[in-house]
């Protein structure tokens, strides 16, 4: 059996990768994730006690304990996925987005090219390193057209910077040192088991609670959103046939502005939760100021990855965000368990 390490594995794209694996493989899955506040090993509870899983607290910064790591494990392939993601978060506190996206990034390289150095046949010819990174490196598009794989990179935020950053480090790995990578960036992810900071557990739980919903600028801001569950496939499928040295962008071709997808999520909460108190949900939409320097669309062509490695998404986007809004109203223990400690869905980045 071959061993993946997956780095973030607790985090919410990468439990589901995780998850994934697990379920739905027969790869040997080593969770290497350093639990900051947005690690929950709570997501991974239905896998954790299967023998092909493994979980290590480390953080990917460590580089002697990343050393040990490919030591003791001997792995086939890494999915890179640890990363700081929230762009308000990147905007009050930047120096954690360059330590993790940037140092962390750099120091995985380093110790997996050691590792893959010291390989021999079959196993150094199959070895994989897999770069998970966002569309926020591009920048913000105007009403028109997509980003590509050829799309110029313009980072407009601290977060997207860090990650713009972490990219071409695994790039120039690749053209410098041979090391066998391949680089995807994703589009807005959305599902079960999101750490209720960001715009759609928000919006489920402050409905839920009868508090206001906080609308960014007047709700413009268009997003492409892609289900959790197909980004998890698309990336064990650029792993498993992806080209080494390329990029491959995903996303769902479905764009929609932040007031569209709050909308949606309370015309659903009315159908199958109705508050009596509340004549509709959305009653309790309040728009706030902007985010600074927020980028006005994002929106992807995932032409590559659909003709050269047959990856569609399956999840519609009504069926995805049904199925995330029901899951939340399902798993409030969940949600409750992360909003007894620090974080109480207040308002970040404002860099004040």
């Amino acid at each position: 059996m071959k061993t993946i390490i997956v780095t973030g594995g607790a985090g919410f794209i990468g439990s589901a990768l995780v998850r994934f694996l697990i379920k739905e493989t027969d790869y040997v899955v080593v969770n290497v994730d350093k639990l900051t506040y947005a690690g929950n090993l709570e997501s991974l509870l239905d896998i954790s006690n299967n023998s092909r899983y493994h979980f290590e607290q480390i953080d990917i910064c460590d580089k002697v304990k990343i050393k040990n790591l490919f030591k003791n494990y001997k792995p086939n392939a890494i999915m890179h996925l640890a990363a700081e993601s929230h762009v308000d978060r990147s905007i009050d506190e930047p120096s954690d987005f360059l330590s993790t996206n940037v140092i962390g990034t750099y120091t995985l390289l380093e110790e997996a090219r050691s590792y893959w150095n010291n390989l021999n046949g079959a196993n150094k010819n199959n070895f994989r390193f897999l770069h998970v990174s966002t569309d926020e490196v591009y920048g913000s598009l105007g009403p028109d057209g997509y980003f590509s794989e050829s799309t110029a990179y313009k980072p407009n935020s601290p977060y997207s910077a860090s990650k713009a950053s972490s990219d071409h480090f695994v790039r120039a790995w690749y053209h410098t040192f041979g090391l066998p990578t391949v680089i995807t960036n994703c589009s807005n992810n959305y599902g079960p088991y999101q750490f209720p900071e960001k715009l759609m557990p928000v919006v489920i739980l402050n409905a839920l609670n009868g508090k206001n919903i906080p609308v960014y600028g007047q709700g413009k801001n268009i997003r492409d959103w892609l289900f959790v569950e197909d980004h998890v496939k698309a990336l064990l499928t650029v792993l498993e046939k992806g080209q080494l040295g390329e990029t491959y962008v995903i996303g769902g071709h479905n764009e929609k502005n932040n007031l569209e997808v709050v909308e949606t999520i309370c015309q659903i909460m009315d159908e199958i939760i109705p508050n009596p108190k509340i004549k509709n949900y959305s009653d309790l939409i309040t728009f706030v100021k902007d985010r600074p320097g927020h980028d006005m669309r994002y929106a992807i062509d995932p032409e590559k990855i659909q003709k050269k490695l047959g990856w569609f998404p399956q999840v519609t986007f009504k069926e995805g965000i049904y199925k995330t809004v029901k899951w939340y109203l399902n798993n409030q223990e969940w949600c409750n368990n992360i909003l007894s400690g620090k974080y109480k869905l207040e308002r970040l980045g404002l860099g004040e």
